[in-house]
């Protein structure tokens, strides 16, 4: 049998060595002849690529770590491509944050007006990547971390024919947080999910078929308070913490406005700590400071959903998948959060149950600002982004959206080639 190449793209990035992790313990399942690490930035690929290779030696895990700077040449012949890219890196990430703020608006990385920028500079870079799979590997998968993944994978599903999976890690917390409150494996615990990556609720838990007690929910609530425990316990869903920019604004843009430095900024000083960790040639496991970076639990959901394609697994996953009906208020072709169920076909999503009123109404909202900001992602234009801001409800102000776009496209002029023709 013929061993997997998977391909790393943005293999700079910090996680990497958690994809490595585990891709060493699912070496039986996935097994691995090559691992092709890709990043534009040179030094970053250097010292991972060193990492890698010690990694892999300390674990006995017998694969081939290549490192390139040729996009094409890492993709050629891939199984699974998986990506995990930041368009400008940190810097640019600081401005998605900082900009909006200026105008009373929340900073934020993946949502409202500094996502749909993170969107714009991130979109035409995946869908040039698609080509590349399309043109030297057209039977591999890209497995997709990259943010905003709702919107990238909209863009590629709409756009191009490659076979994609969207992933976020949001989708597997809401498992781990029963399987922990109950001490139960989190494979007994299931439940039906709806929404938009960063914009999504769990609910109709079951523990081996068995519902949830309210008791029991409450207890979660508690533990999971994203948006209040009251609220929580009012609207019996449980969200991701990224809906708190949506029902405690206020609270949140004043955090933010009150911290001495953004997110993105502490990121670009913990990141100087983590590669010092990776450059050291005696560090075989996980620098120490990754800990402190957050956004963990990637590499569980890429790998499984590797393991369900490969091996035909039949797993049940939480994936970015066109809507196909599944919410009969939005369009078949817009890209939903859905539990699926993963295998050698690909992925199918799960009708969603008992859809609860109380929450489409947002989720059509955000869908309609997601679906303008593809389209001008993709074809630069300036007006559809307008109108995508004045449709996000953490925008909307059209004497705010006029100046604050300006303000945007100049400071990423840089990294958007479609919008500067």
């Amino acid at each position: 049998m013929s061993k997997l190449k998977i391909a790393v793209i943005g293999a700079g990035s910090s996680y990497t060595a958690e994809i490595i992790e585990k891709l060493a313990e699912f070496r039986e399942k996935l097994p691995a002849g090559e691992i092709a690490l890709m990043d534009v930035d040179e030094t970053r690929l250097s010292i991972i690529e060193g990492y890698c290779k010690r990694a892999v030696k300390h674990l006995g895990y017998d694969v081939k770590i290549t490192a390139t700077t040729d996009r094409a040449r890492a993709v050629d012949g891939a199984d699974f491509i998986d990506v995990q890219l930041r368009v400008g890196g940190n810097k640019a990430r600081v401005n998605d944050e900082k900009i909006p703020m200026k105008y009373g608006l929340i900073g934020q990385e993946t949502t409202g007006a500094g996502g749909m920028m993170k969107a714009f500079r991130t979109i035409p870079v995946l869908l040039g990547l698609a080509d590349d799979v399309e043109k030297y590997s057209p039977d591999g998968w890209i497995i997709n971390y990259t943010n905003p993944t709702g919107l990238v994978t909209e863009a590629v599903t709409k756009y191009k024919k490659t076979k994609i999976a969207g992933l976020c890690s949001g989708g597997y917390f809401p498992r781990q947080h029963v399987a922990n409150l109950l001490n139960v494996p989190g494979e007994s615990v299931y439940y039906d999910y709806v929404g938009l990556n960063h914009l999504n609720f769990a609910y109709n838990f079951t523990v081996d078929g068995r519902a949830l007690t309210d008791a029991e929910f409450d207890k979660m609530a508690e533990k999971f308070d994203a948006i209040g425990v009251d609220l929580i316990k009012t609207l019996r869903l449980i969200p991701i913490g990224y809906l708190g920019y949506y029902f405690n604004t206020a609270k949140n843009f004043k955090h933010m406005s009150e911290a001495p430095t953004t997110r993105g900024e502490n990121v670009q000083e913990l990141e100087k700590s983590i590669f010092a960790e990776y450059a050291d040639e005696t560090l075989i496991g996980k620098p120490p400071s990754l800990t402190k970076r957050g956004g963990g639990g990637y590499s569980d959901v890429a790998i499984g959903v590797m393991d369900a394609i490969h091996n035909n697994a039949n797993r049940w996953i939480v994936v970015n998948v066109p809507n196909q009906g599944i919410l009969k208020f939005l369009p078949d072709d817009a890209v939903i959060e859905a539990p699926c169920i993963v295998n050698n076909a690909g992925i199918r999503p799960i009708a969603v149950k008992d859809m609860p009123n109380t929450v489409w109404g947002l989720i059509s909202a955000v869908k309609n600002y997601e679906q303008l900001a593809v389209e001008a992602a993709v074809k630069g234009d300036k007006d559809l982004a307008m109108l995508a801001l004045l449709a996000h409800p953490l925008v909307r102000d059209y004497d705010v959206v006029k100046p604050l776009l300006h303000d945007l496209l100049e400071a990423n002029k840089p990294y958007l080639p479609q919008f500067n023709r």
